[in-house]
């Protein structure tokens, strides 16, 4: 019979080795967010099958072809969003409910969207007693209802941001993303300027695909 207890200590160690191993070392240099990772169970939001993958350097698969960002790609994105305690937070791609729980101590409220109604579900469950607002919908179109947002945080790779998410946000809101580029995905952050925004890139690591996102493709002959 497996012991509770020490299952408990088993993930504090593992949460314990992912910052010292691949958050403090790979330059996610905000406090805040670092201690937000520390304190969070990230095997809580991952099905029970692949908990003891929870911490590893790779993306965890949690069904229905969805995956779990690596936890460099998600601290690297949250550090760039320069987070602050009074921002309010839309997220793109809730999955299980991770990151959501990580901005929720971060920030002061937090909307999650998942298409998943699986991942919803375990995410809806996860997420019970936090300050997160969890909806289910497709992801490209965000939450309207709850907008302006200081920040959007896409917590996946998409060939393109589409205008439905970034009219959501508040003059000079802040953008962060997985970008796919000639297939190659990479971090990218920007601000949205007077009805326009720009990307660029600021790490070259790799992050789960989410779907919805792909940009019109042209004829061919």
């Amino acid at each position: 019979m497996n012991d509770p207890a020490a299952d408990i200590l088993g993930y504090d160690a593992m949460r314990h080795a992912m910052v010292q191993s691949q958050l403090r070392t790979n330059a996610v240099n905000d406090p805040r967010v670092v201690t937000a990772m520390a304190k969070v169970p990230r095997e809580k939001f991952v099905p029970a099958g692949v908990r003891a993958l929870a911490y590893r350097d790779t993306a965890v698969a949690i069904g229905n072809g969805r995956s779990i960002n690596v936890p460099i790609a998600t601290g690297k994105l949250l550090t760039e969003a320069y987070l602050t305690p009074t921002d309010r937070v839309l997220l793109i791609g809730a999955a299980g409910g991770y990151t959501a729980a990580v901005l929720a101590e971060l920030v002061a409220s937090v909307v999650a969207v998942e298409s998943d109604p699986d991942l919803a579900a375990h995410a809806r469950t996860a997420l019970a007693g936090t300050t997160v607002t969890l909806v289910e919908g497709p992801l490209e179109r965000g939450y309207a209802e709850g907008a302006p947002y200081d920040v959007l945080v896409i917590d996946g790779a998409i060939e393109q941001v589409p205008a439905t998410l970034t009219t959501q946000l508040a003059p000079d809101g802040r953008i962060v993303t997985g970008l796919v580029e000639r297939g190659v995905k990479r971090l990218a952050s920007g601000r949205a300027i007077k009805g326009a925004f720009g990307l660029r890139a600021f790490a070259d690591i790799d992050c789960v695909d989410l779907p919805g996102f792909a940009s019109p493709r042209g004829f061919s002959f």
